[in-house]
This record gives structure tokens, C-alpha cells and sequence, in this order.
């Protein structure tokens, strides 16, 4: 059967995991040879739940590996490295390792402390107006012919080429996230070509805190069942929908364990230490989410007068800042409420929303992240639904923590009651769910701590192959 989350190890507050697997032989192992390609799963680096799972990650490999070299794949390297200065920015157009050499770390150096932390205050002013420029591109787009939008479409796309770094790798580990599913085929296909061209190059592949599905595409069925049975190992985020899949794909269930998010240890790190007084509001409108007009008014008019009932303030949290679509989503359900916060900035970070979640003692959410990071809290959360997409992020997540989330879909006929309802209650319970919650975010902790341990053992159970450049 699928591993389950039983841990090798308890998770401690220093961070670590106590386990006879802890500690492994390594005496053999130079760690300058070893060269982690990560795939994060969102090159743009504009979601901070994604952002939460990668900086975690590298943490974990940082601690076993000091002095391995730890290469991310982005389209914004200044902007990673301004958020972890630790990893190595991989990107176009050579998508090479960079130089090892005195001359290459200092350059990365100086990208860290000077080139980042201007390219954060430079997208920061700028998203704004692009943003509003690409809505205004969209909607003259819905009127041209078809080959004129598929030629225009071509050009602002981006390949789906291999990196020459794979063959310099030591591992390849492919990051969690919700891309393995239709609504993602890009993303999903180049996911599946690195891991492939990884195997057949003999290097180790591993996925982790992944949450698969629904996947009906046949091009993508078609390719997951040819490359993902030669994963070394796959950690799933949720158990409702991965394992059925990847048994079908042909992955055999000693490769599989299901873990929870790797962005669970994120959020409970910043867990307060007295219950909060405010409603936490996010509402994502993008074409997956597929949110109706009338479902956003209902939705604002309700979480506006529940925390007028309950003398709460109303915070809007942005997670994504793709697009705005959080911001334009979110921002209008403010009008006319009696007491507000204000988001964080466009430059605002991970540690930043999950500080604000802090202080709610509810979430209403259609962003997945943002519940994760309250239930790691203790923190309980409303997940508003209208696609299938999003039925098995919120009621997967459910199951990994077993109360503390109720799922209300946008479609209901009687929306305003059912959410109504939703949000008394689960205020109501917030005290009572606060222990269970940290409980179960402890147990998946370590859960996706042993996991990691097994894609460790992958590069130190074997040789470790040398960098040729």
C-alpha cells in the first residue's frame, strides 16, 4: 500500500528530525560535488505559497548538505536571489550551472546584496501598470481572428526546452505545487520532460509535495504514464486524488508516500501565541477559478457583515501577485466594510502574509496556500470553491487535517445561507480546532521531513556524479 504519514522522526523547534535515518554515512560523500537542480514550479515567482514551499525545501537541503550547490530554474534570477540568496539562480538563455570558481561566487555575491533587492523594489512599482497594460491587451485580443491570437499567444510563450544543467546534476527534484493537472499543461509537460531526460541520464528524480489532478488531458496522461513510473520517489500533498492516479499511471506504491504541503512547517513556524479577532479574505478570479459576478457580490456582502456582527476587522490577503488576480479579486469585497487592514505591498514576502494570518481567527479563502498556512497556525478556514480544480485542492487538504476547514462552493443556489453559516461556525470553533490543528501540521511535518529523507538517501546511497564544469 501508499506510505503513509507516519514519520521516521519527531520534528522538533530546532528544526530537525530525531531518526536513526538522521545521521547517514556520508564519509565518502564530498558535498561540493553535489548539485541539486530544483524545478520550483512557478518561474515568475509571483506566488507566495509557492515561494513558502521552495523556501522551505532549500532549508531542509541546506541542513544536510551544506555545501552542496543548489540551483533553482527561474525567469526572475535577481528576484530569487533576493529571496534566497542560499540558491543558485538557473536560467535563460544557456540554463547552465554557473561558474564554481572564486569569480562565480563573487558575482552571485553581488547579485544577492545589490541586484536583488533592486529588482524587488523595481517589480514592486511596476506590476501595477503592466498588469493593468495586459488586461487591456487581453480584452483587444478577444477581438481579433483566431490565427492572429495564436500567432500573438506563440510569441509571448516560452519553450519548453531542457536545461543543459540537468547533466551536470547530482538530483533533480521537482518542487510541489497544483501543475500536474489540466489546467496546467504547460507546466505539467515541462515537468515531465526534466524528469525524463534526468532518467535517461541515470540522475535521480524525485517529486515532493505534490498535488495531482484532475488530469483527463490525453497528451498528459500519455506522457505521465511514461515518465513518472521512473520517479525514484514522489511525496503527495493529499491523499484524496494522487495515489488513484498515479496507480493508474503505473507508479508503483513503494515510490509514493503521502506527506501534506511542504509549506505546513512555513506556516506553523509563525503560529501567534493568543487567538486573532479579524476575518482573513482572499478571492482569486483567473479563467481556472471560474468565479461569476453575482458569486463575488454575495460573497463580499456576507464576510462584510459577519464581521460587523462580530466587531472583526475584514484583511484582505494577496498570495498571488500573477497578474493581480488576488489584489483585483479580493480588493473590491472591501467596499463599504466598517473596519479594514491593509494588504501587504507588492514587494511584501511569504513571512509577511503569514504574519497577517496570524492575526485572524478565520479565513475565507478560494487560495489554497493561504489555508495552509492558517490551519498550520491552528488558525480554522473557509475554502470557496467553484471548479473541480479547487473541490480537490480544499477538501484534499481537508483530509490531511481532519477539522478546521469547511468547503462552501460559489455555485450553491443558497450561497448567502451556506455561507453564512460556514463562517459563524467555524468562528465559533476557532478555539476548540486551535490544538487539533497544530497537532496535525506537527504530524505532516514530519511526515514530509522523512519523506525528504528518502530523496536524500537517493544521491547518498549511490556515487554522487561529478560536475564536469
Amino acid at each position: 500500500m501508499f506510505g503513509t504519514n507516519r514519520p521516521a522522526g519527531r520534528w522538533r523547534e530546532d528544526n530537525t528530525v530525531g531518526s536513526e535515518h538522521s545521521v547517514a554515512d556520508r564519509s565518502g560523500i564530498d558535498q561540493q560535488d553535489i548539485r541539486v537542480l530544483v524545478e520550483n514550479g512557478e518561474y515568475w515567482l509571483r506566488n507566495r505559497g509557492d515561494v513558502a514551499m521552495m523556501t522551505v525545501t532549500v532549508e531542509r537541503l541546506r541542513e544536510r548538505w551544506p555545501h552542496a550547490r543548489i540551483g533553482v530554474l527561474t525567469h526572475q534570477p535577481a528576484v530569487l536571489q533576493a529571496l534566497l540568496p542560499e540558491v543558485e539562480p538557473i536560467c535563460g538563455p544557456e540554463w547552465c550551472w554557473g561558474s564554481g570558481s572564486w569569480q562565480g561566487r563573487l558575482s552571485r555575491t553581488a547579485g544577492t546584496k545589490l541586484f536583488g533587492p533592486a529588482a524587488l523594489r523595481w517589480r514592486a512599482a511596476t506590476d501595477g501598470p503592466k498588469d493593468r497594460l495586459r488586461a487591456l491587451r487581453s480584452s483587444a485580443r478577444t477581438h481579433c481572428a483566431p490565427d492572429e491570437l495564436g500567432a500573438e499567444a506563440a510569441d509571448e510563450g516560452f519553450p519548453v526546452e531542457i536545461p543543459a544543467a540537468i547533466a551536470q546534476s547530482s538530483l533533480v527534484l521537482a518542487l510541489g505545487g497544483g501543475y500536474m493537472t489540466d489546467v496546467d499543461r504547460y507546466q505539467a509537460n515541462r515537468t515531465i520532460n526534466l524528469l525524463e531526460r534526468a532518467q535517461m541520464l541515470g540522475i535521480p528524480t524525485a517529486m515532493v509535495g505534490q498535488g495531482l489532478g484532475p488530469l483527463r488531458d490525453p497528451v498528459l496522461l500519455r506522457r505521465a504514464t511514461e515518465v513518472l513510473p521512473s520517479a525514484d520517489f514522489i511525496a503527495l500533498r493529499e491523499g484524496r486524488r494522487g495515489p488513484d492516479l498515479l496507480t493508474g499511471f503505473g507508479v508503483e506504491p513503494s515510490r509514493v508516500m503521502i506527506t501534506g504541503d511542504d509549506a505546513v512547517e512555513f506556516g506553523y513556524r509563525r503560529r501567534g501565541a493568543r487567538i486573532g479577532t479579524d476575518i482573513g479574505l482572499c478571492l482569486r478570479v483567473a479563467d481556472y477559478s471560474k468565479v461569476t459576478a453575482a458569486a463575488q457580490t454575495t460573497l463580499g456582502r456576507v464576510v462584510r457583515d459577519r464581521a460587523v456582527e462580530r466587531d472583526a476587522g475584514v484583511v484582505p490577503l494577496i498570495i498571488s501577485e500573477y497578474a493581480s488576480e488576488d489584489r483585483l479579486g479580493t480588493m473590491p469585497l472591501l467596499a463599504g466594510a466598517a473596519r479594514t487592514v491593509s494588504p501587504v505591498g507588492r514587494g511584501g514576502t511569504a513571512h509577511d502574509v503569514a504574519r497577517q494570518v496570524a492575526g485572524c481567527r478565520l479565513l475565507v479563502t478560494s487560495a489554497y496556500h493561504l489555508a495552509v498556512f492558517a490551519l498550520s497556525q491552528g488558525i480554522p478556514a473557509v475554502g470557496i470553491t467553484a471548479s473541480e480544480y479547487y473541490d480537490d485542492k480544499f477538501h484534499g487538504l481537508a483530509q490531511m487535517f481532519g477539522t478546521g476547514l469547511r468547503v462552501v462552493h460559489l455555485n450553491d443556489a443558497a450561497l448567502e445561507d451556506n455561507l453564512g453559516r460556514a463562517i459563524q461556525e467555524v468562528w465559533d470553533d476557532a478555539p476548540a480546532v486551535r490544538d487539533p490543528l497544530r497537532q496535525k501540521a506537527v504530524e505532516q511535518i514530519d511526515a514530509s521531513r522523512a519523506g525528504l529523507e528518502r530523496v536524500f538517501r537517493l544521491v547518498e546511497s549511490g556515487p554522487v556524479r561529478r560536475a564536469t564544469v
